[in-house]
């Protein structure tokens, strides 16, 4: 009686997983995710020329958590120039050190095996988690972000974020999901599914809301003083400030 219990309680259980290997539900066509053995820095930059231009995208604000976190990744793939381990190894320990400061006192956990384009910015620190394939050129990122897999032992899904892309305070992307060029998320969305090019996604789950193509786009605003077309007078600010 007790030993059919205990085969019954022993069914329950999963096998166990040797180390390396995938889930049973792992899905298999993934590409592995990068090992950070190369230089993954954008081609045809050195390393002070990118430090300059993510200093400039951040105002020339030398203070900034983001220009930071994003300089220390800039210089953990640096490093990898070094092949040979001797000469690497004090880079690294510095690259360490200089990440777990980042971490602890900005809040923005940014790994160097992220492929980081060009002149992203962080506009706000803390409860950053920025694991991603790739973050793409001209994204702008705010607080409490999250870049990352959507449940335990799916660890090669990650999402990939475009270009362009501009991602609200509080957002989550989660799981194997590529996050279209010019895209908005909003807010607190979270997202788990392939955002299209030039989308607005808001929500729990997240999802397109509208499209910010430019021939879709309605008609411009009017400016301060002028008509709209529906005849509706739009004061100046002068104005709306004397009233």
């Amino acid at each position: 009686m007790a030993s059919s219990a205990a085969r019954r309680v022993r069914s329950v259980h999963p096998p166990c997983l040797h180390r390396g290997h995938a889930p049973a539900d792992q899905p298999r066509d993934r590409p592995p995710l990068p090992k950070g053995e190369r230089d993954c820095n954008p081609a045809g930059m050195g390393l002070w020329a990118l430090w300059r231009e993510d200093f400039v995208t951040h105002d020339r604000d030398w203070t900034a958590p983001g220009f930071w976190a994003i300089a220390v990744h800039r210089f953990g793939n640096w490093r990898m120039r070094f092949r040979a381990r001797v000469l690497r190894a004090p880079l690294t320990v510095a690259y360490r050190i200089l990440s777990l400061a980042i971490g602890l006192f900005a809040g923005i956990t940014l790994p160097y095996t992220v492929r980081l384009g060009r002149r992203v910015r962080i506009w706000h620190h803390g409860g950053m988690v920025l694991h991603a394939r790739s973050i793409g050129d001209d994204v702008h990122l705010r607080h409490n972000t999250t870049f990352g897999v959507a449940r335990r032992g799916e660890n090669l899904d990650i999402p990939a974020i475009g270009n362009r892309v501009d991602i609200g305070c509080g957002a989550c992307v989660l799981g194997h999901v590529q996050i279209g060029d010019d895209s908005l998320i909003g807010a607190n969305a979270v997202v788990t599914r392939d955002v299209p090019p030039w989308s607005v996604v808001v929500g729990v789950p997240g999802y397109v809301v509208k499209s910010r193509l430019p021939d879709e786009a309605g008609p411009e605003e009017p400016a301060n003083g002028e008509c709209a077309p529906n005849g509706e007078y739009v004061p100046r600010l002068a104005e709306a400030h004397v009233h």
